[in-house]
């Protein structure tokens, strides 16, 4: 029997050139307003930063992965403290994936059936039997806002009868997944998976559309295809999805792989990348994505970013920075991280407000060439060929 949905969705506009949308998203911590990026906190934190950050820039979904929750610190600290927000002080939503992508990026170490997947915790040794039913327990007992079904991802170039088997094992699981959530408060979200195959999209989007999840995203993307193929199958897929509900991609991506999209019609987005890069020393900026491992920033006295309102580009300049990141010092992730996590909040409301003033193409045109670039403004500069000795 179909239930009311646990994520009241309106649609705030919708770009006439584009499929791009705004929408707004109750939540049981708050209003979401789209498009919107949600800053991993994997195990229930972020990379490099205080969570501090992420409320002084409004960021308001965090997402938190069920299955490095399960095996640490496990559902018993989180009946103690009552939820996820209670326990890492947030009081804004939580957004938890069901453990899939790990059981793919973990595949060689994990035994995979019907009921669900088996493997040792990396902390003791234990064996652990990941199934639907546990893996939205586990959610539940989090707490989060939005909880998603545990689905069988694989990679994007998979043959076909190795991708048809894993969209038609998740499916199974979504049923059951769908059933596990029970009365819950919490929304749920079903994955669409399929790879590059279009046919076999439409497919797994009819099979999951048929059940009745508070929202869709689309699985099994970042992991392995081309930009271009990535780009196609959104679009394609995006469209199969109902225009009433919000569409998450999952584990994207870049700024520009956000812009491009969100032109496709896609809300949702996560990605390590905004912490994970700033910790190698990468920054995205309103001139391009700038690599300060370079050594032509050894003597550069600007900021990283004059536009920035962020503390890192109000303080430092990209010649203190390329300092830090070539002596290793740990407090140059937490920089660079800041600054990212800056850049791509200030994004996501650039695209809604476009959206909202129906100017998205006007944006889409002026950002997407710079979001393209890296280090336009100090290019690296080929070695000089040598003359061939005679």
């Amino acid at each position: 029997m179909a239930i009311s949905s646990r994520l009241p969705c309106s649609l705030d506009a919708r770009d006439e050139w584009s499929r791009a949308r705004a929408l707004t998203l109750k939540t049981l911590h708050g209003s979401v307003e789209t498009p919107i990026f949600m800053p991993v906190a994997t195990q229930a934190a972020l990379r490099f930063l205080d969570l501090e950050c992420a409320h002084q820039l409004d960021y308001q979904v965090l997402l938190a992965n069920t299955y490095h929750l399960l095996i640490r610190p496990g559902p018993e600290i989180f009946q103690r403290y009552g939820d996820i927000h209670r326990f890492m002080k947030w009081d804004h939503a939580v957004l938890t994936d069901s453990g899939g992508f790990q059981l793919f990026s973990l595949s060689k170490q994990i035994s995979l059936s019907e009921d669900g997947a088996s493997f040792r915790s990396y902390t003791d040794g234990r064996r652990i039997l990941l199934t639907p039913e546990r893996s939205i327990e586990m959610q539940k007992t989090i707490g989060s806002d939005i909880m998603m079904v545990l689905d069988h991802c694989v990679s994007s170039t998979s043959d076909e009868a190795t991708t048809r088997a894993a969209l038609e094992l998740t499916t199974r699981w979504a049923h059951r997944s769908y059933t596990a959530r029970g009365d819950s408060q919490q929304a749920l979200f079903g994955i669409v998976q399929g790879g590059c195959f279009t046919h076999l999209r439409r497919e797994s989007a009819a099979q999951i559309t048929s059940i009745d999840f508070d929202g869709f995203a689309l699985g099994g993307l970042a992991v392995g295809e081309s930009k271009a193929e990535r780009e196609d199958t959104t679009e394609f897929a995006a469209e199969l999805l109902p225009a009433d509900k919000p569409r998450y991609l999952m584990g994207v991506g870049t700024p520009i792989d956000l812009l491009e999209a969100v032109r496709r019609g896609v809300d949702m987005f996560d990605c390590i990348l905004p912490t994970a890069l700033g910790g190698q020393g990468v920054a995205f900026t309103s001139h391009g994505k700038i690599d300060l491992r370079r050594g032509v920033y050894r003597i550069i006295d600007d900021p990283l970013d004059r536009s920035c309102p962020c503390s890192t580009c109000a303080r430092f300049s990209r010649a203190y920075l390329h300092h830090l990141v070539k002596a290793q010092e740990p407090i140059v992730s937490q920089l660079i991280s800041t600054h990212n996590l800056t850049f791509y909040r200030s994004l996501m409301r650039r695209m809604r407000v476009a959206i909202l003033s129906g100017t998205f193409r006007e944006l889409y045109e002026r950002e997407a060439p710079i979001l393209l670039s890296s280090d336009t403004e100090n290019p690296p500069v080929p070695p000089a060929r040598r003359r061939a000795l005679r």
